[in-house]
């Protein structure tokens, strides 16, 4: 389909697009990669009057170290992102998670601060920057301002970037000695959105979790950080613990994410259950009643039809699994049902065992 008309404009500095964004009011877009944008036009999705390419802003591009942050600019490609030296020696998890995205040809197109910008809670870079605590730098008609990633994912879709400012860089910070990290994605086939993920970082003293971020993909309009699972995690035994305090910074604190990671999708936290019922904040006795009398639907639908095939007798209490196979588009929260009916003694049991 033919997109519709627009006027294109080009700047090569930051100042001059925020000018022609103000110029052209709320009915501009700042075009990035291009790759949610574009197709979006070409559906007559999107009707912008103003088109502003910031693929001619050099400043944009790049990663570098200030001080204890990485500053990624915003438009960094995913595949430069990939590949930075930096990137890899500092902040791993990045790399790892950007790897993730799609297939080659949009990681070479696609930029980070557009994927972030565009905010869409399958991509896979919101849930890391929420568990990175990264800090957003955005530059408006009344300059440069900061924003936290807490701060920074408003809504779906929806950011704290307004009509006329423009991302300018990610700030994340440097982990030091003792962090790990990993991203766990489930994916119905290879390159697709993520059903669920959860990136995880883990800050490991004496064969033990002395810290744990992790941001949860897909759960929410927004991503969402799993601070009940977190305090879980903190201060519990690593599993072989002995192999842990060898190597700072090495193999076995990638391990120790990787299994925080794991294990993330298995804690019943509050936060999943709020995103099933927002109004529900009253503790977790209500929590829990809530997720059983209210979001159980599809395994009440899966005990009936299971009931009505003469596959569980009656009055008989259906086995609690893990839905990992099979799963059709949009129904992650069957999963996330599945996940968070794992007991709190069981997941003790794993991080103990």
């Amino acid at each position: 389909m033919i997109p519709p008309e627009f006027d294109y404009l080009r700047p090569h500095a930051v100042d001059a697009a925020v000018t022609e964004l103000g110029r052209a009011g709320e009915d501009a877009k700042v075009l990035a990669g291009g790759q949610s944008l574009l197709p979006l036009l070409r559906l007559r999705l999107a009707y912008p009057t103003v088109l502003v390419d910031l693929g001619g802003v050099g400043e944009l591009r790049g990663v570098r170290r200030d001080g204890d942050e990485l500053v990624i600019g915003s438009m960094t490609t995913h595949h430069e992102v990939m590949h930075d030296p930096l990137v890899a020696e500092h902040c791993p998890l990045l790399a790892q998670a950007t790897s993730t995205v799609a297939d080659p040809a949009v990681r070479h197109r696609g930029t980070f601060g557009g994927a972030l910008s565009h905010a869409d809670p399958a991509g896979d870079l919101p849930a890391v920057a929420a568990a990175l605590e990264a800090t957003f730098v955005i530059e408006g008609p009344n300059g440069r301002r900061s924003v936290p990633a807490a701060e920074f994912f408003s809504d779906y879709l929806e950011t704290a970037v307004q009509p006329g400012e423009v991302l300018v860089e990610v700030r994340v910070p440097v982990l030091g000695p003792g962090w790990g990290s990993a991203y766990e994605k489930f994916n119905r086939v290879a390159q697709a959105w993520a059903v669920v993920g959860v990136a995880a970082l883990v800050r490991t003293e004496g064969g033990s979790i002395a810290e744990a971020r992790i941001g949860l993909t897909n759960m929410g309009p927004t991503p969402v950080r799993a601070s009940a699972c977190e305090q879980a995690h903190a201060q519990r035994n690593l599993p072989g613990h002995e192999q842990t305090t060898k190597s700072p910074g090495g193999p076995a604190f990638a391990r120790a994410a990787g299994f925080v990671a794991e294990n993330a999708l298995r804690v019943p936290t509050p936060d999943r259950q709020r995103r099933r019922d927002p109004e529900c904040d009253a503790g977790d006795e209500r929590h829990r009643a809530c997720h059983e009398h209210g979001h159980g639907v599809q395994r009440q639908v899966r005990v009936r039809g299971e009931r009505r095939q003469g596959k569980l007798a009656e009055g008989a209490q259906p086995e609690r699994r893990e839905h990992k196979v099979g799963v059709s588009g949009g129904n992650h929260l069957r999963i996330a049902d599945a996940w968070a009916e794992t007991a709190d003694a069981a997941v003790a049991a794993m991080v103990t065992s």
